[in-house]
């Protein structure tokens, strides 16, 4: 073969392989940089635990805080303070997941709620969802404080409200535990404090740029501190709105007996007047310690709460309704009483578009307390 051919062939080959090599060590380059860019990403979104002697080791976990005090929390960690989620430290059962008690690293106490593994469809909806809420700062809401995710485990870390649900102390006055062991009929300056209280928050979650609908307003989402001041809780079934319209949802939520008449009739669209029908039948509640989900008997017969409550107001029949073992020396008279359940009817009524909005419920009740 001539001699300039091979030569020719030879430089050809060296060309090849030459440009071969170049472009492995681009691909090389540019897998390392997305391999860095992508693992820089990741270390944003994760959260090094603080070394705790209780702790074998430390962990990696997603994770995120919105008070100062509790930064570097890990699942680890959660489960050393609820003692791997212990029933002993059960103080609530909310909506999507139990609520512990625990003791952090740092010595506050807070309540530790372990949703249910399905109460979000995925991280990102999580997410969201707590970004929102985190950020919620109001005198009568129960603050989130932060959470943590291990895989499908998902955690809330929230502020822990001293005296318990108000359902307890209205329905459950008799059962005497080691934390609520001076447990007592609410007198009726205190029960307006706590309508007042669950009013502000509401006003302020209806009053925001984009609207919070809670969707679940009973006494059980409502916790009392020490004062005895009011703190809604339990967002599990909270969705923002754009302030014109409503949030189209697809299945009816809420507790039977507060959910408004608009949902009998196939209406599933989550609005603030339902959480404002809602808190009416709260305040009839709290008056008359009768619960809403049960049926009561007039004239022989059984009759729903909120028709119960009808006609005995249409009797006038308004200060038998009130909490028989309640005292009645703080009762400041019939006048302030009928006015009081004038207020829940408002919120009541049968049509949404009756029903006022939270911030008018708030005058009203000023003025009631006045």
């Amino acid at each position: 073969m001539d001699v300039s051919l091979l030569a020719a062939a030879a430089s050809a080959a060296g060309s090849v392989l030459f440009l071969i090599i170049i472009l492995a060590f681009i691909v090389f380059v540019c897998k390392s940089t997305k391999n860095y860019d992508y693992g820089r990403r990741l270390r944003r979104h994760q959260t090094r635990t603080v070394t705790n002697p209780e702790l074998s080791s430390v962990t990696m976990d997603e994770s995120a805080s919105y008070d100062p005090t509790i930064n570097h929390i890990s699942m680890e960690e959660l489960k050393v303070s609820t003692k791997n989620f212990s029933t002993d430290l059960i103080i609530g059962d909310g909506s999507f997941g139990l609520v512990y008690k625990a003791a952090l690293y740092n010595g506050s106490t807070v309540a530790i709620k372990k949703l249910d593994p399905d109460a979000f469809q995925g991280f990102r909806e999580f997410r969201a969802e707590m970004e929102t809420l985190g950020q919620l700062r109001h005198g009568n809401i129960v603050k989130i404080l932060g959470y943590c995710v291990s895989g499908r485990d998902r955690v809330l870390i929230l502020e822990f409200v001293e005296r318990g649900s108000l359902d307890q102390w209205i329905h459950d006055t008799s059962s005497m535990d080691n934390d609520h062991c001076d447990k007592f009929p609410l007198p009726w300056e205190t029960r307006i404090k706590i309508v007042m209280g669950v009013a502000n928050g509401l006003a302020y979650l209806h009053g925001l740029d984009t609207p919070i609908i809670h969707r679940d307003i009973k006494a059980s989402n409502v916790l009392l501190d020490s004062s005895f001041q009011a703190h809604i809780s339990d967002f599990g079934l909270a969705r923002r709105i754009d302030a014109l319209r409503s949030h189209v949802s697809t299945q009816v939520a809420g507790t039977f007996g507060y959910m408004p008449p608009e949902y009998k009739d196939g209406a599933i669209a989550a609005t603030v007047q339902a959480d404002v029908y809602s808190f009416g039948i709260l305040m009839f509640e709290i008056a008359t310690a009768e619960r809403p989900d049960l049926p009561k008997v007039m004239e022989k017969k059984e009759v729903g709460f909120i028709e119960w409550v009808r006609k005995m107001l249409g009797q006038d029949r308004h200060m038998e309704m009130l909490d028989c073992k309640m005292p009645k020396e703080g009762v400041s008279g019939d006048d302030q009483v009928k006015e009081y359940f004038r207020i829940a009817s408002l919120c009541t009524e049968e049509f949404m578009g009756d029903r006022p909005a939270m911030s008018e419920v708030v005058d009203l009740l000023k003025k009631l307390s006045a």
